[in-house]
């Protein structure tokens, strides 16, 4: 991670840490560095946002920058981060950008770029992107005349991107009735539409973003109020998404959570009854839970581990060819159709089991008995220095010989927020606590806690 880009791009309060000068001079070395790659003709680069206050003003300035650079820019509108990709990849674009700071408040914002083939950009380009923040590159060139670049609308490829999920769907949804939580965010504009269109009857709640109540008690980190929703009104299941629409959590028929982990088992368990989970294996990272591990050795599936993050999971996908790979947090991607995480998608594939084998989604889920974990996001003056410190390291040894073969502790920084995660999964949740307190406890008695 560099000093500006995380784990999911340059994300910040918006003003604060992430800037408007910050985005036009991203826009301008994008427009500048994909127009040297395609010295005969005008580079092509497309925008998505989602509904923060602040994306509108980030947008402007992106557009700025780049056309100043010489890229002519097609914007999507509000969409979500799984549709730029897919629109990059089908519609001939040499770059894309994601305006979300995901399932953040709504103050912060973040820029995901996203390069030719719809994938996160590749490390060097980003480091060449933090040399021209910090002025350690020469003053690029502004476009003049005919070589300024210019703005078009693009709604239509939002739209064919519905069609696509429409398309991928193997049956009705006629008779099922579906509860989404669209976070007030990207999710507002396309989640609605392409469940209509597939037959359910469908109720949504947190679809009227105001630009300050995106993920606001509301969404996939706020799933109690689908949980309650779906009980309420008797639905078969319920999906909440995140603002910008890349994670995806379920809720079923009792109005119990069905997280990520959960997901890849029912998914991937009926990948392979079909004989296409290639390498018989899943794409996991060191948050998922034990029992996850426990029900794939069951079922006899195979599973590597990378770090936290779906941009590890999909370089994992990349290199080996599995094919299914994600999240606990619901980050859920499905390489024969994305390139990144996708909430209605695998919303709708999770649909697609239940409707294939004509199992209730609690029954589906029941088969993986989950251990309790617990997670507490520690705010911290300085990530690195909190996590390397020797008595904190001590003392997470410690805990670790403890909890032996009954349990584990996963002390980590966040990607994109100044906190360190400590999770622990034991017998109960009693049990969690106490170890994460330990370490909690030796992190304040060394001044790291702000």
């Amino acid at each position: 991670m560099g000093r500006y880009f995380g784990t999911d791009g340059f994300r910040g309060e918006a003003n604060v840490d992430l800037t408007v000068e910050h985005a036009y001079q991203v826009g301008r070395f994008l427009g500048w560095y994909y127009g040297q790659k395609k010295k005969e003709e005008r580079c092509r680069i497309v925008i998505g946002k989602d509904t923060r206050r602040s994306s509108y003003m980030f947008e402007y300035s992106l557009v700025a920058g780049l056309t100043a650079s010489g890229a002519d820019v097609f914007l999507l509108h509000v969409t979500t981060t799984p549709s730029v990709s897919h629109v990059i990849r089908t519609e001939d674009f040499d770059c894309g950008i994601m305006i979300s700071a995901s399932h953040n408040p709504y103050y912060d914002n973040g820029i995901k770029i996203m390069n030719g083939n719809g994938e996160k950009l590749e490390e060097s380009v980003i480091q060449e992107i933090e040399q021209y923040l910090d002025r350690k590159m020469g003053k690029l060139p502004l476009a003049t005349r005919e070589n300024i670049g210019r703005t078009q609308d693009f709604a239509a490829g939002r739209n064919r991107y519905i069609g696509y999920l429409i398309s991928i769907a193997t049956r009705s949804f006629k008779g099922k009735r579906v509860g989404l939580d669209c976070a007030n965010g990207s999710a507002s504009a396309v989640a609605k539409s392409v469940f209509d269109a597939l037959g359910a009857e469908t109720y949504v709640i947190n679809n009227e973003p105001n630009g300050l109540n995106i993920n606001l008690n509301c969404g996939s980190t706020h799933i109690e109020g689908l949980q309650r929703f779906v009980r309420e009104n008797h639905l078969d299941v319920g999906f909440a998404y995140d603002g910008d629409a890349d994670r995806c959590l379920a809720v079923d028929e009792n109005g119990e959570v069905v997280d990520g982990d959960r997901i890849l088992y029912i998914c991937g368990k009926y990948m392979k009854e079909q004989g296409i989970l290639r390498n018989n294996k899943i794409v996991t990272t060191v948050m998922s839970n034990l029992g996850l591990y426990q029900a794939l050795d069951r079922e006899g599936i195979g599973y590597d581990k990378t770090a936290v993050g779906d941009k590890y999971v999909y370089e994992n996908m990349s290199q080996t060819g599995n094919c299914l790979g994600g999240e606990q947090s619901g980050h859920i991607i499905f390489s024969k159709y994305a390139t990144t995480g996708d909430g209605i998608l695998t919303s709708l594939k999770i649909m697609e089991v239940m409707l294939e084998k004509k199992e209730t989604l609690s029954k589906l889920a029941s088969e993986v008995t989950i251990l309790p974990q617990v997670l507490k996001n520690v705010r911290v003056k300085d990530k690195t220095a909190a996590q390397e410190d020797a008595d904190v390291q001590k003392e997470a040894a410690a805990v670790e010989a403890e909890l032996g073969n009954r349990g584990r502790l996963l002390l980590r920084p966040s990607g994109t927020e100044p906190l360190i995660r400590v999770m622990v999964e034991a017998e109960n949740t009693e049990i969690c606590g106490q170890y994460i307190e330990k370490i909690v406890r030796v992190l304040e008695e060394k001044g790291h806690l702000v």
